[in-house]
């Protein structure tokens, strides 16, 4: 959505420029002062450019911002539409993508950069898209060089008018006794009104295009901010060294399990094993001491055997504990990739809170420098009128 808060400017124009006309008696028809008229008008055809060239730069902002937040929308339905897949195949080779000029080359700059360092495993260097798509971009666009000069020049031409019109009522002002003086009084009044009316609307327009340029650049960053996550999250192509470590990660884990597998199958041949080897040894004891002793030792090959049932039935349940253990590994490990995610995700939500508190105090502390210098201004003006 266009941000349209520039017309403000308009309409304080228009305002002013019918104030100032009608204190120099154009509209009720009172004595008109050609001088003094003719400065107010040149004050405000100045002014009147100014105010346009930063329009037509607003209007070239807007337009970038506004495809910006296009491809944002764009992007994120792509990605859901393709399943989660990152959608880079799909612009890599396009030099078209953005109808703006400035985007296009900035972009087609980017994709031969990724290009020339991409090779048959993926990207082997880190490029991110800021790079080139950035708020040094933004205020290219957006004439950042004229537009926070345009506050200082409106102060600046308010304090010459005042300067101007004292000039001209001291310059008309003359007498040498309270008669001729008395007489020239009406131009210095007039010489007074010029000074205070160039004073007041330089001062009042300062303040006015100053709080609407600082709207539209805050609100082009925060546009940008939302476009590089979008592009950042589906379309901008992982590196080969961060592949190669996730294919290493994976061998890693693949390797723990196939050990684990091996450990729990040797536990389980060795438990079998054990059973078997005791069950032999119990019937030949048995046997033996039948033999040698009668039917006493009957009941103790009994007893043996239930042990033996016992002992099988204690590796049963060692088993069933063993896959137990093995389903917790497994669960382990899923919840270290969530963790891991989770971590992330919050690095990066803790690096864009960092970016978005240091550029809201560059703008806190821009603007209260801006606010001091016009009050020490002000003041001195205020002193000079005292005096």
């Amino acid at each position: 959505m266009k941000n349209r808060l520039y017309y403000i400017l308009f309409l304080v124009y228009a305002v002013v420029a019918a104030f100032v006309l009608y204190l120099n008696g154009v509209f009720t028809g009172g004595e008109v002062s050609t001088v003094n008229l003719a400065i107010n008008v040149g004050f405000l055809i100045i002014i009147g450019i100014l105010f346009l060239i930063s329009v037509v730069s607003f209007v070239r902002l807007n337009d970038v911002t506004d495809e910006l937040m296009v491809f944002t929308g764009r992007f994120q339905k792509e990605y859901k539409e393709a399943n989660g897949k990152n959608l880079w195949g799909s612009y890599q080779n396009r030099n078209d993508v953005f109808e703006n000029e400035e985007l296009r080359i900035a972009f087609n700059k980017y994709r031969l950069r990724v290009k020339s360092l991409s090779s048959r495993r993926g990207v082997n260097g880190s490029c991110d898209v800021e790079e080139y798509i950035n708020e040094d971009l933004l205020d290219r666009v957006g004439m950042n060089f004229f537009n926070s000069g345009i506050s200082g020049t409106l102060t600046g031409l308010g304090i010459l008018g005042t300067f101007l019109g004292l000039s001209m009522g001291l310059g008309s002002f003359s007498g040498d006794d309270i008669f001729t003086v008395s007489d020239n009084v009406g131009t210095l009044l007039s010489g007074m009104k010029v000074a205070f009316h160039t004073s007041v609307y330089g001062i009042f327009f300062s303040l006015v295009f100053n709080i609407v340029y600082r709207s539209i650049m805050s609100d082009a960053y925060e546009k940008l901010d939302e476009f590089l996550c979008m592009f950042r999250q589906t379309v901008q192509p992982g590196s080969a060294k961060e592949e190669e470590n996730s294919a290493a990660m994976v061998v890693y884990q693949a390797g723990m399990s196939g050990m684990l597998r091996q450990m729990l199958e040797i536990m389980k041949d060795s438990s079998a094993e054990q059973t078997e080897g005791l069950e032999r040894i119990v019937n030949q004891f048995t046997s033996q001491m039948q033999e040698a002793l009668g039917t006493e030792f009957g009941e103790l090959g009994s007893i043996l055997r239930e042990a033996g049932k016992a002992q099988a039935a204690s590796a049963a349940n060692a088993n069933e504990m063993i896959d137990a253990v093995t389903a917790l590994v497994d669960v382990n490990r899923n919840v270290q990739s969530a963790l891991a995610q989770i971590m992330d995700r919050q690095e990066k939500f803790a690096k864009e809170l960092n970016a978005q508190k240091e550029t809201i105090k560059a703008a806190c502390d821009e603007m209260s420098d801006d606010i001091t210098g016009q009050l020490y201004a002000f003041e001195q003006m205020r002193d000079l009128y005292e005096k």
